[in-house]
């Protein structure tokens, strides 16, 4: 039984079946229509992509390679308690279902800040608030004037698509310029030019202190109207049919290494989890899950993937890698072209391995970096050649990625499936994302398909 019908849930259903799990699963998914990319949602905000585009394959499928039991889908349908004597959940249409083992995947839900005026004296959000967490709460974004509050990735990638899409925008932001926890100034400033250059206004170092219908007062008592104010300020693990079975609960549901709670018949995995994380944590964590209670073993040589963040905003290619501002290192390589907006800042270990570092409007780069990211790999001596993305003097040719290397996180597409539709004679990026649906969500792996593309290519050579 998994609860939960977000990425993560539906990852644990597919991978059951992917590794013969023998047994029938129930998965219950809160939301009406098909699971589908949360990290996408902004593109909605512009009409880049339209909500089936966010859809992730159907589970039903599965049910057709093979003779297992398969997967049933129940949309629509919440749970609403678990009896873990019993070993079953109660749904919100009344039904008891039994479970051999319950997967909570149950994910957050918007963190709100308790500004004053924010909601009605009964606790309900005034009209025109929203957080940004579900396709209905992109189709709460109404009128003209939008005030979005939080830097963040959501926020940034928000602002930018309503922007793009002709609304006037302002972002607020406490920090000195968006996304001051994952970047140093250097490319702060580079993100900062682009947004002011898309004619997103920027309040930063700026609290909201009040709101109002239709105004809201910063820290200054300055008032900025809006008819949508829309809050990028965070989530919160949803733990509460967890605490009210009685699993131990802090911030996340704790579990172990393999998802575990304090009952050893339940499981909890991603936004939920403690510790938890982003998405593609959490798609790490799925595969865990469906492994240990399937008993297939991990692939041998794997690791727990390295953290990459790709901020999604057409027109500005920004990635950081490890902790981007990380200034420990024994090399310290920094490029700025503030011109072109290009700006680069590594951080090396004594053998010249990459620990952290953050680029911007350096895609060739971002990408050579990546793969010598993961791999764990020395740079080249030529670090300024690497930063410019022209061929460096080589002392071998770039690692490899092993097959199950994923390359595009949204859909999980592994080199491994991409050199299979290579072979098969998908020759050009564009055949491959049409084979394996590569770049066709957030789109920020298309200059690593290039690479394997040239990869691959040589290797027929």
């Amino acid at each position: 039984m998994i609860v939960g019908g977000g990425p993560v849930g539906h990852r644990v259903a597919e991978r059951l079946c992917h590794h013969g799990h023998e047994g029938p699963v129930t998965l219950l998914d809160a939301e009406p229509g098909p699971a589908y990319h949360r990290v996408l949602l902004p593109a909605l905000l512009d009409g880049s992509l339209t909500p089936a585009d966010l859809n992730l394959p159907d589970l039903n499928d599965l049910n057709d390679l093979n003779d297992l039991p398969g997967v049933t889908v129940r949309h629509g349908v919440s749970a609403a308690g678990v009896d873990r004597r019993r070993q079953e959940v109660r749904t919100t249409e009344h039904d008891r279902l039994p479970y051999d083992t319950l997967v909570l995947a149950t994910g957050a839900r918007p963190h709100l800040p308790p500004v004053p005026g924010l909601r009605h004296a009964s606790g309900w959000l005034i009209d025109g608030v929203t957080g940004l967490r579900s396709r209905t709460d992109c189709a709460r974004v109404r009128g003209e004037e939008i005030v979005v509050l939080g830097g963040g990735p959501l926020g940034v990638e928000a602002a930018a698509a309503l922007r793009r899409a002709g609304r006037r925008v302002t972002l607020v932001h406490p920090g000195p310029y968006p996304l001051d926890d994952r970047l140093d100034a250097g490319a702060g400033e580079v993100l900062t030019r682009h947004l002011a250059g898309l004619g997103v206004g920027l309040e930063l170092g700026r609290i909201a202190a009040e709101v109002r219908p239709g105004k809201i007062a910063l820290d200054d008592e300055w008032l900025l109207p809006w008819d949508t104010l829309l809050c990028c300020t965070g989530v919160r693990p949803r733990t509460r049919l967890a605490e009210a079975a009685g699993l131990a609960v802090r911030t996340g549901v704790l579990v172990d290494a393999e998802g575990r709670t304090n009952d050893p018949a339940v499981r909890a995995v991603g936004d939920c989890a403690e510790p938890g994380g982003s998405l593609y944590d959490g798609w790490e964590q799925a595969e865990t899950v469906a492994r240990s209670l399937t008993g297939a073993s991990a692939p041998h040589g794997t690791a727990a993937r390295r953290p990459v963040f790709r901020l999604r905003v057409p027109g500005l290619t920004l990635g950081v890698l490890g902790e981007g501002k990380g200034d420990a290192g024994d090399e310290i390589v920094t490029y700025r072209d503030p011109a072109r907006g290009r700006y680069a800042r590594l951080s090396l270990d004594a053998t010249g391995r990459l620990r952290a570092g953050v680029l911007t409007g350096l895609p060739q780069a971002l990408a050579t970096l990546t793969q010598l990211y993961a791999t764990d790999t020395p740079l080249p001596e030529s670090r300024l050649a690497l930063l410019l993305g022209r061929p460096a003097p080589r002392g071998g040719p770039l690692p490899e990625l092993p097959p199950e290397a994923v390359v595009c996180r949204c859909n999980n597409v592994t080199k491994g499936a991409l050199a299979a539709a290579w072979e098969e004679g998908a020759r050009t990026r564009e055949a491959l994302a049409e084979a394996t649906r590569a770049t066709t969500g957030c789109g920020s792996c298309a200059d690593d398909l290039k690479v394997l593309c040239r990869e691959f290519a040589e290797v027929e050579a």
